[in-house]
């Protein structure tokens, strides 16, 4: 996509040299992260910068330090800040490709608004927005299920549903259900607690609990949809890599008029036994070809947790590569 190299000259003002520390980093840190990221050569003298690269990497890092050393006049600079302003600086979102629409897809609640961060978060949020059911799938910490929680939560706050349902099926890393106290619902509550802590940040701990006991939001496992037709809802479906055909089957036949559906899950975190084909990988085939449904598929470069984690998600994705698994 991108073969013509450029050479961009920038010139940052003032010439403040702790901003100019605080941007560069330690031995030039954050700037060998951006070239890492963006492949880019970044080169300077004092506050005079030579950037060289494809010409829309080039201008995506010359924004981004100009960027970095604006907000150093008022924070320290950090890999995990560089990190985090190069998931907002992706290519694809920084520098619009010819013909791409250029809006911002945010979230509004009443405790503020939830921006994306990079491309592909915009194209999940904008994707749930205009389709009836949505799957994100992805490795940990590329907002999947965050996101969302926000999008079922602005829809219920702008009445465009009555009810939130927030669902998952009763599997858990390497763990047996059956020794904790309660019933099925009370079993599998604590291990739905993503959705919950979603839920507090945007609504608030009090609300969320009336809402729950007036039945407005029902966090319940996935076997608890079964023989019911969900109208007027918001329905979400978290870690459906541990569903069976079957039970991913029987989910999207829930959806009812006015409802929205979101189907979010990793397929390399597969937790069924070695007998049970994964229903979110079987799905992925069988309606890659429906319209009226999204998938957004997401990568390591997506992730928006500490550095590492992003790190961790490639290597395991490389080992894996060069390692395939027999069928």
């Amino acid at each position: 996509m991108y073969n013509q190299l450029s050479t961009l000259h920038l010139t940052l003002e003032p010439a403040d040299n702790d901003r100019l520390a605080s941007l560069c980093g330690q031995f030039d840190e954050h700037l060998r992260q951006i070239e890492r990221r963006l492949g880019v050569e970044i080169s300077n003298r004092g506050n005079h910068f030579e950037i060289i690269g494809a010409n829309q990497p080039a201008q995506a890092a010359g924004k981004l330090i100009q960027s970095l050393f604006d907000a150093a006049r008022h924070e320290l600079i950090t890999p995990e800040r560089v990190h985090l302003s190069l998931q907002d600086a992706n290519l694809a979102a920084m520098l619009k490709q010819e013909g791409e629409p250029a809006g911002t897809v945010t979230i509004q609640t009443k405790r503020g608004t939830i921006k994306p961060k990079g491309a592909n978060q915009q194209r999940y949020l904008k994707s749930i927005q205009e389709h009836d059911i949505n799957f994100g799938v992805g490795p940990a910490g590329t907002g999947k299920t965050y996101l969302a929680v926000a999008a079922a939560v602005e829809a219920l706050e702008t009445e465009q549903v009555r009810r939130l349902i927030l669902a998952r099926p009763a599997v858990e890393a390497g763990e047996k259900l059956g020794f904790l106290p309660g019933d099925m619902a009370q079993k599998v509550d604590p291990y739905l607690r993503p959705l919950y802590d979603a839920l507090y940040e945007m609504l608030g701990f009090e609300r969320v609990a009336k809402l729950i006991e007036r039945n407005v939001i029902e966090v319940a496992p996935l076997a608890f949809m079964r023989g019911r037709t969900l109208n007027g809802s918001f329905i979400i479906l978290d870690e459906a890599q541990n569903t069976t055909t079957e039970q991913i089957k029987m989910f999207l036949t829930r959806v009812g008029f006015g409802s929205k559906a979101v189907i979010t899950g990793d397929i390399t975190q597969i937790d069924l036994p070695r007998s049970k084909e994964s229903g979110l990988r079987h799905v992925l085939e069988v309606l890659k070809d429906v319209d009226g449904i999204s998938f957004t598929f997401f990568t390591s470069q997506d992730v928006v947790r500490h550095p590492l984690v992003q790190r961790i998600v490639a290597a395991y994705e490389a080992y894996e590569r060069a390692h395939p698994k027999e069928p």
